[in-house]
């Protein structure tokens, strides 16, 4: 246990310290020690008397140490416990003899003692414990030659008396209601935080009181012990003294500082027990009025500024706690403060009294209880109107002092440093004078912060009232009756206003008057705002309007000459010019931070009054009208920038900073009037109208300079009406008249910018009105065929006509064309904003609109048409359907007038989007109605799916009646833009017809059959015929453009483009757009259109149009006819509907212009034959299902006439251009989409032989073999069948019928011809092979004479493309379903050879003459040999193709002939050779060498691979004897010169490959070798290099040559050979 080792420790310490001088002490600590360590818990040690015993001896023996160590340890077990109350008397009667001694240390361990006794279990409970313990304290408190001493016995006695006052409490059960000690509520930063704080400590202090029992006058005895301290404290502050205490005197001051504790802390006490009341009453009440006394008998002590304070403190208490039980006490007490305040007394002594009175007016309360108890009451005086008449007299003293300003800046210096949270103090240097002033400030702020709290105690109570429902809040409507101020609260609010508004009006207007500081403006701007609205809300008329008229006055100051003076001459710089200086001597105005913050005060009551400033809201306008005039004001500024600086410099941010803010406010506040009655807006907007009226009256007789700042307040007034408009537009209907009234008023006025302001004005309120919630409802959604105009609420039928027809009486009643033009722009944004929300007021905006489209003023009739497009962009779907056929009339109007040329254009596209929202309406069937054809237009409800219709039982006449309505609609506008084709201008007519097709394009499924048939016979084909005939009839002159200057005395004209500079092109263009829109309406209707009855002699005059287009129109007519046709039968060829008549009919006009050659002719018909055969094609690719042997052989007789035709009419356009002619190039395109279907697979045989003829002729004489006749046959056949089709379409015999050809379209045709082929069935690429293959040799063989062209190298390029990807033709059984004979095969293998020998023999790896090629094109021509020697070489000899023998033999022959150029060439000739001719001969010997070579690996060995490999391995062997043998020969006859480059490089290429060669064992079979040396290989499995076996002798005679090289590879060799034998190197020894 911690307590008992500390105790054991101080005994012994106390041991060691008596041991000589106290042995009695030292037996009994001794003795003590043991006893301790036999307890365990306190409860042991309190047991032990012998413990406690030692102490107390220790300090009987009155020694300094020995009583120290005693008293700690008495501490500890008095601390812990371990004491028996019955020992506190002895241990009392100790501490009384150590307070005795004169230690100071001993004197401070006993009041600590004391104090640990006081706060333990040992608390005295006896009275003469009690006065013992206190007196000891009292004691040493009368030791003043030791401060601590007296400081700790002090607040010793100060702590007992709070613990005596604790156990009163807890002993007499009253409840806790302990309040902080201070006698004054803590300050804030402003007067309102103190309010708020006093009155949450209000709200708990009413809770104590509310739950206190009633008053009783019996007393515990802890009751009775604290009631007798307290009587000898009131004694002793008297002066008197403590009886029961035994103390003759205590300090007045502690025992009034002590009282005044009790009275703040310990409410309960005195407001239960009645006892300590009566002590209360009639002791310490009279003692602190003797107090309050003033007269010169006081003695020195009573005068003393705390004594004071505590008396002024405690008096405080006792009002602000106990006013409710001591009325007349308490009413004494304040006489006597607010006498206090005007008497002759000590500058503190009155600023003591201040802050008092100040604490009682921030006090809600306080001051509600004070005035209820004394100035409510008849039989007490008014103490609350006395003391708030004290405080403003303490304020209005400072308008007589000397020092007033002075004054004044420390009264603003000390709100400033409150409200930024710093303490205010003045300089310790300061001077006497300073100080009066500061003291005199002092007491001013505290009179002025006592009038706020007044101020802010009556607002609080009055939101007081409203919240608990004896007063209406003044956001809504109220006027007070008789038993309006019934409620207590209600009527206390209301007697304080009227007992104190004009005192405080005074005081207030008096320091905003002469105060600048920004920290003490804002707060008396609170209190005017507080207090205003208070009256307000108590409808208190005379304090508001003082209050208001008041407040105005400091919102905006306009400059006395004096004042506009120095600031002229403040602004002006010494550089500034004259000009400026005129600037600056205007009224210039200087808003003042004391103005802005007024106008901010002004603003928030006029926000929380607007309910019931009634009449005064004419004053509140005036100086918001003044506000927006400075704002606006060039020469208005805040005094923060209103210094000596020119006026460029300034910042303008900080300048306008302030005026943003106001001019925000400003409209805010009218906005705010949606909140208002309605009986409030029209005292608003009467005072508006009053303030604007009297501003034009006077602007009729006054200068120009008035007149401006008259217009101002007009356009202040006229702008808040909209304001307050705008924003009760939820109730528009009795405020309409009343603002609108005012604009029309206006407009009518003589001056132009009011008119112009109430045409803005009035554009602005309608476009609110008709934008509002009120017309939200989209009035499409609920209108259909039932709707009926007197279905909807009388209330927006009545708005929404009275808002248009002030509109429309302007306009027709404006004299003045400016207001009918502003009118018209009114219509324009109305309909912009709002067109979507009108529905009554239809007819009247659509006459309106038709009245100006016939105008002859451009600017009027540009904005009628603005309105109507806006109409048709965004405004059919509200337009009632019976205004449908007035809007496309008024449509037609613009689109017929002749003023401007983009109106007519755009109305005329204005009439599709009518169009479109008309067809909405038409109804049709179902869809497979739709796909199908055309519905009846006699349908039923139940049949369709438009719109409009949701009433399923609606009768069937109904149904059509709607039908028939739409069509009319639509008819009608069809017949205006008939009207507008025919137009003199041609932009007119062409949108028009744009127009026309585009309406039909889009909505063209949802016409009936017979709006369809009336369209064809009434509106196309007439448009049709007219067009056609004004286009042939018109003038061909030329025009002059639109004259635009002079030059030289000679006009100058506008350019035209040449394609439309006469009457005959204009209407060519719209000739071309009527078929441009016939062909999209066949494009996308054409199935439906041929449905039709008599649509076929329809199309046959359209089939007459387009041959009379063609033959005799201009080029861009002539080609929108083609496409008119080729559109009509391609879109729907395709899906299989179109009949094959149409197709016919087409394919005859394009015959038919082809058979005219003769006399149609030009640039024109080169055109048309060109997008001719471009249509061809797509028509065949598109409808080739369709085709059958005729009609192919129909296409392909106009293709050979419009190629016979080409080639003969531009037989010099190739030399002179370079390039094929467009009509071949266009053949060319369609050539690879012409390939007949499956079900015309004879027709490739005529396709193919039909282009080959436009080949260089092959040679008439086949070879006489099976299957020539058959084929020959068969291409005769097929030739005579087109020759028989062009004989029988030509009429002219013009064009000959032998072959025609043309080498450039030669070269064209062969790629494409190889493509057809390599596509062509199989059985027909088999009868073509050979003839294909014949013409391709003959253009191969043209190298020879032109070595330089095009045409061999196609060809040889198209030759090997058939043999490498169509290798499978001539293959073993390459395919089945083909029975190719024998003698078929061997004629195909012969023509191949043939080809392979006569070019690669004749015509590659030779030195042919050149025009000097380039690098480039030599390389190419490499290439291209080097690739039909791969194609020969790696791919056909090394297939499975079924080629005789004697054909494989050829072609391996033709490899080694050309691999034996380099060696058979003498050896001077063979220095002479191209590098590319040797090039060539070794990749032949490279080719020989691969088809002799054997790779298990990677080839794949079949038959005819066996047999290509015994051919060619002889052959290879053959070869290389003779360049061993010739390199020998060439060597020996070359002596000691060199061997050319190319033998060299051909002997060592051979030495390699040799080496490198492997052979298969069937092909080493047939080399010249005895049958024992290959029976000896073959066992072996040596034999797959026997061939170097073959050449040994040969490898033996050449060892000896002269070059390293080539002795190498022959040692090499040789090596090989003996491996082959199976010769090993061996020693003969062993």
């Amino acid at each position: 246990m911690a307590l008992v080792a500390a105790l054991e420790a101080d005994l012994r310490a106390l041991s060691a310290e008596a041991r000589r001088r106290y042995p009695a002490v030292k037996d009994g600590a001794e003795h003590a020690i043991l006893k301790l360590r036999s307890s365990s818990s306190a409860s042991d040690l309190s047991s032990n008397e012998d413990i406690l015993r030692i102490f107390l001896m220790a300090c009987g023996v009155r020694n300094t140490k020995l009583s120290v160590i005693g008293l700690s340890c008495l501490q500890k077990l008095i601390s812990h416990d371990a004491v028996e109350p019955s020992s506190l008397k002895e241990i009392l009667e100790t501490l009384k003899d150590h307070s005795e001694m004169a230690e100071e240390n001993l004197q401070l361990k006993t009041l600590q003692t004391i104090l640990i006794i006081f706060q333990s279990r040992l608390l005295p409970e006896t009275e003469d414990n009690m006065v013992l313990g206190l007196s000891i304290c009292l004691r040493l408190l009368d030791n003043n030659r030791l401060p601590s001493v007296y400081n700790t016995a002090a607040a010793t006695f100060r702590q007992a008396v709070a613990m005596i006052f604790d156990q009163v409490v807890s002993a007499e059960s009253l409840p806790v209601s302990k309040f902080g000690s201070s006698s004054q509520t803590a300050r804030t930063g402003s007067v309102t935080g103190d309010l708020s704080q006093n009155i949450n400590g209000s709200e708990s202090l009413e809770k104590d009181i509310s739950g206190r029992s009633t008053m009783r006058d019996t007393l515990s005895e802890t009751g009775k012990l604290g009631l007798r301290l307290l009587e000898d404290l009131t004694a002793s502050a008297a002066g008197g003294s403590a009886a029961w205490l035994h103390v003759t005197s205590l300090p007045r001051t502690f025992s009034l500082e002590l009282i005044e504790f009790v009275l703040s802390n310990y409410i309960s006490v005195f407001k239960i027990l009645l006892p300590y009341e009566q002590v209360l009453r009639h002791q310490i009440c009279s003692l602190l009025m003797t107090s309050l006394r003033t007269s010169s008998e006081l003695e020195g002590e009573m005068v003393e500024p705390y004594f004071r304070r505590l008396v002024l403190r405690s008096v405080a208490h006792i009002i602000r706690l106990y006013s409710s039980s001591l009325i007349t006490e308490c009413e004494v007490f304040l006489n006597m403060l607010v006498k206090a305040t005007f008497l002759d007394l000590p500058l503190w002594h009155r600023i003591l009294v201040l802050e008092i009175l100040r604490g009682f007016c921030v006090e809600a309360r306080t001051l509600r209880i004070l005035f209820q108890n004394f100035d409510m009451n008849p039989k007490n005086t008014n103490v609350v109107e006395s003391m708030v008449k004290a405080l403003a007299r303490v304020v209005s003293s400072i308008q007589f002092q000397e020092t007033s300003e002075e004054s004044l800046a420390a009264v603003a210096g000390m709100f400033s440093s409150k409200a930024t949270g710093i303490e205010w103090i003045l300089d310790n240097d300061a001077s006497s004078a300073a100080v009066l002033v500061a003291s005199e400030a002092h007491a001013i702020t505290l009179a002025i912060e006592g009038l706020l709290g007044v101020v802010f105690t009556v607002a609080t109570l009055t939101d007081e009232a409203v919240d608990v429902g004896e007063l209406e809040s003044p956001r809504y409507e109220h006027h007070p009756t008789s038993d309006f101020y019934t409620g207590k609260t209600s009527h206390l609010c209301i007697s304080m206003v009227d007992s104190l508004w004009l005192t405080i009006l005074d005081a207030f207007s008096l320091i905003l008057s002469r105060s600048q500081g920004e920290a003490i403006v804002l707060e008396i701007l609170k209190g005017y705002q507080a207090f205003t609205q208070a009256c307000g809300v108590l409808h208190a008329v005379e304090p508001l309007n003082s209050f208001l008229a008041s407040l105005c006055k400091f919102t905006i100051v306009l400059p006395t000459d004096a004042e506009r003076k120095s600031f002229s001459s403040l602004v002006q710089s010494p550089v500034s010019k004259r000009s400026e200086v005129q600037v600056e001597q205007k009224d210039v105005i200087v808003l003042t931070p004391k103005n802005v913050q007024a106008l901010r005060t002004l603003f928030n009551i006029a926000h929380r009054l607007h309910n019931v400033l009634g009449p005064s809201w004419v004053l509140v306008l005036e100086t918001l009208a003044a506000l927006d005039r400075v704002i606006h004001s060039p020469h208005a500024t805040t005094q923060e920038v209103a210094t000596a600086v020119p006026k460029l410099t300034r910042e303008p941010s900080r300048q306008y900073a302030d005026f943003s803010i106001l001019s925000s406010l400003n409209s805010q506040l009218f906005e705010s009037s949606a909140l208002m009655h309605v009986s409030a807006v029209k005292s608003l907007l009467s005072a508006l109208h009053m303030l604007s009226h009297q501003s034009m009256t006077e602007t009729l007789g006054s200068v120009s300079s008035a007149t401006s700042k008259k217009i101002g307040s007009i356009s202040f007034s006229v702008d808040r009406m909209i304001s307050v408009l705008v924003n009760n537009l939820h109730r528009v209907e009795p405020l309409w008249d009343q603002v609108v009234g005012h604009f029309l008023e206006l407009a009518e006025h003589s001056n132009q910018n009011l008119r112009n302001m109430a045409l803005d004005a009035l554009d602005q309120s309608i476009c609110a009105v008709l934008g509002s919630e009120l017309f939200g409802e989209d009035p499409s959604s609920s209108r259909d065929a039932t709707l009926d105009a007197v279905s909807k609420s009388t209330e927006l039928k009545s708005v929404e006509c009275a808002v248009l027809s002030s509109l429309r009486a302007l306009y027709f009643s404006a004299e003045k064309a400016d207001v009918r033009v502003g009118s018209l722009k009114i219509l324009l944004h109305i309909l912009e904003r709002c067109g979507e929300r009108l529905y009554y007021s239809w007819p009247g905006i659509l006459e309106m609109l038709r009245s100006v489209a016939d105008a002859s003023e451009k600017d009027v009739a540009t904005l009628g048409f603005q309105s109507l497009r806006v109409i048709m962009s965004d405004g059919l779907s509200t337009l009632p359907e019976d205004c449908l056929h007035v809007c496309i009339d008024v449509t037609g109007a613009y689109s017929a007038q002749k003023t401007d040329l983009n109106i007519s254009l755009t109305a005329i596209g204005l009439l599709w989007t009518l169009t479109d929202f008309v067809a909405k309406g038409l109804y049709h069937g179902s869809l497979t109605e739709k796909e199908s054809g055309f519905s009846n237009v006699d349908i039923t409800p139940q049949q369709t799916n438009g719109e409009g219709l949701e009433d399923s039982n609606k009768p069937d006449y109904e149904a059509r009646i709607v039908v028939v309505n739409h069509e009319k609609l639509l008819f009608l506008v069809f017949s205006l833009i008939q009207k507008l084709v025919d137009d003199e201008r041609p932009e007119v007519r062409n949108s028009a017809v744009r127009t026309f097709f585009q309406i039909l394009g889009s909505h063209g499924n949802k016409l009936s059959k017979n709006m369809w048939e009336d369209c064809l016979w009434n509106y196309i084909f007439p448009m049709l015929d007219g067009a056609s005939h004004k286009a042939a009839t018109s003038s061909k002159d030329e025009w002059q453009g639109k004259e635009i200057g002079t030059r030289g005395g000679k006009a100058v004209h506008m350019l035209i483009h040449h394609s439309r500079n006469t009457a005959q092109k204009q209407w060519d263009e719209t000739f071309v757009l009527v078929l441009g829109g016939i062909a999209r309406l066949f494009r996308s209707y054409f199935p439906l259109l041929e449905s039709l009855p008599n649509f076929w002699s329809g199309w046959e005059s359209l089939l007459a149009f387009v041959k009379n287009s063609i033959f005799n129109g201009s080029k861009e007519v002539s080609l929108a006819a083609i496409n008119c046709l080729q559109t009509a039968v391609v879109s729907h060829c395709v899906k299989g509907n179109l009949q094959l008549r149409y197709l016919n009919s087409v394919m005859d006009v394009y015959e038919l212009v082809f058979q005219k050659s003769s006399s149609y002719t030009g640039d024109t018909a080169s055109k048309v034959k060109q997008e001719i055969l471009h249509g061809l094609g797509e028509l065949y690719v598109q409808s080739l299902n369709m085709f059958d042997d005729k009609m192919y052989m129909q296409l392909l007789g106009i293709i050979d006439l419009a190629i016979k035709q080409a080639i003969i009419t531009s037989e010099n356009f190739e030399t002179e251009f370079g390039h094929v002619p467009p009509v071949l190039r266009h053949v060319l395109e369609i050539l690879p989409s012409l390939g007949p279907p499956e079900h015309l697979s004879s027709m490739w045989l005529i396709l193919l032989r039909e282009f080959l003829h436009y080949l260089p002729r092959v040679d008439s004489a086949l070879p006489n073999e099976e299957g020539e006749t058959e084929q020959s046959t068969t291409g005769h056949c097929a030739n005579s069948e087109v020759s028989k089709h062009k004989a029988d379409s030509l009429s002219d015999k013009t064009i000959p019928t032998t072959r025609i050809t043309s080498k450039m379209f030669a070269e064209k045709l062969i790629p494409s011809l190889v493509e057809l082929l390599l596509r062509a069935p199989a059985v027909e690429k088999y009868i073509l092979f050979p003839e294909v293959i014949q013409n391709l040799r003959r253009c191969m063989m043209t190298r020879r004479d032109n070595p330089d062209g095009s045409l061999w190298k196609v060809a040889a390029e198209g030759f090997n493309r058939l043999l490498v990807e169509d290798v499978k033709i001539c293959s073993v059984g390459g395919d089945t379903d083909l029975k190719i004979s024998k003698p078929a095969r061997i004629r195909i293998w012969k023509e191949i050879g043939d080809v392979y020998e006569i070019f690669l023999v004749g015509y590659c790896g030779r030195a042919l003459s050149s025009n000097s090629l380039p690098a480039a094109a030599l390389k190419a021509n490499e290439t291209l040999e080097m690739a039909l020697l791969d194609g020969l070489g790696d791919i056909i000899l090394k297939s499975t193709v079924d080629a005789p023998r004697e054909v494989l033999e050829r072609l391996v022959l033709t490899l080694d002939r050309c691999a034996s150029r380099t060696c058979s060439l003498p050896i001077e000739t063979v220095e002479l050779m191209p590098a590319h001719c040797s090039r060539f001969s070794l990749k032949c010997l490279q080719k020989l060498f691969s088809l002799s070579s054997f790779s298990s690996e990677t080839e794949n060995w079949h038959s005819t691979r066996e047999e290509v490999c015994k051919i060619s391995i002889i052959t290879l062997m053959e070869r290389c004897e003779i360049i061993l043998s010739k390199f020998l020969i060439d060597e020996n006859n070359l002596v000691n010169r060199p061997i050319p480059t190319a033998r060299l490089d051909e002997i060592i290429f051979t030495l390699q490959e040799l080496d490198r060669l492997t052979i298969h064992l069937e092909a080493a079979s047939v080399l010249p070798l005895q049958s024992s040396l290959k029976t000896i290989l073959r066992e072996d499995n040596r034999d797959n290099r026997a061939h170097l076996l073959v050449l040994f002798p040969s490898l033996c005679e050449i060892v000896l040559s002269r070059e390293t090289r080539v002795r190498e590879l022959v040692q090499v060799l040789l090596r090989a050979v003996a491996t082959e034998l199976g010769l090993k190197k061996v020693r003969l020894s062993s």
